[in-house]
């Protein structure tokens, strides 16, 4: 059986009142592709920043490649090694051209030469179908353009892991397959990946566990195959006859 890439038990997070993930339990194997959907507002983007460390939970625990996450600086720096991660913004520096976007991380985080980070850089622009972008600036790409570059950033760093953060919510609608092309791509060579996402279509196609969280709870948990055609929970059928219908 496959190592757990990512664990998370009992987790819970407020932010001041408001309890927005309650008692979270996920295990994301090493290789698998989990899809967390829901409404709007039921913690499935927090799910994601917790695992990378940009929101603190407060109770509960998680591990990721079998390492807590703590506030220790040495914890920190060994998961965001690891993990890699993909926003509805594309987050790119304006001013830095493409390839100088995707080398800063490798030589300041990891030591790379500069040679040896833009023969990477060039070889993951090159994975993302781009390879002529290169000393572009992001303002000169499309969107689609632009969050293939932000996922070949962070491929760069070869993580173990890949979140993505509704990566297509911020394209127009002709620029969305490009992109998860890339990622369905990903996801046929092994890549281990946590997407948060509306696209459906993806999901069945990518997916080896759905997740559906409303109200900051897991709600529903299986297969694609069941969760499309024969969901649980009442909930879960209302939100997909609803997604599906568009």
């Amino acid at each position: 059986m496959p190592d757990a890439a990512i664990e998370l038990v009992g987790v819970n997070k407020w932010f001041d009142t408001f309890h927005v993930l309650k008692d979270i339990n996920l295990t994301v194997k090493s290789g698998e592709k989990v899809v967390i959907c829901g409404p709007s507002g039921s913690g499935k983007s927090t799910v994601v920043r917790c695992i990378n460390q940009l929101e603190k939970h407060q109770k509960g625990t998680i591990r990721v490649d079998g390492v807590e996450l703590t506030d220790d600086a040495k914890s920190i720096a060994a998961i965001s090694s690891e993990v890699g991660m993909v926003f509805q913004q594309f987050n790119l520096f304006p001013h830095l051209t493409v390839l100088e976007n995707l080398t800063l991380g490798p030589i300041k985080a990891r030591g790379l030469s500069r040679h040896d980070a833009e023969e990477r850089a060039r070889h993951y622009l090159d994975r993302v179908h781009i390879p002529d972008q290169a000393h572009k600036r992001p303002l000169q790409l499309s969107g689609g353009q632009q969050q293939r570059v932000a996922i070949a950033r962070s491929l760069c760093m070869e993580p173990r892991v890949l979140l993505f953060d509704e990566p297509t919510s911020a394209l127009d609608p002709e620029m969305i397959s490009e992109v998860l092309d890339v990622m369905v791509e990903l996801a046929n060579d092994g890549m281990t990946m946590v997407v948060v996402t509306h696209e459906m279509g993806f999901a069945r196609k990518v997916a080896d566990k759905m997740i559906f969280m409303d109200a900051g709870e897991i709600v529903e948990e299986g297969k694609p195959e069941h969760f499309f055609t024969n969901p649980k929970s009442e909930r879960c059928r209302k939100f997909l006859s609803q997604i599906l219908q568009h």
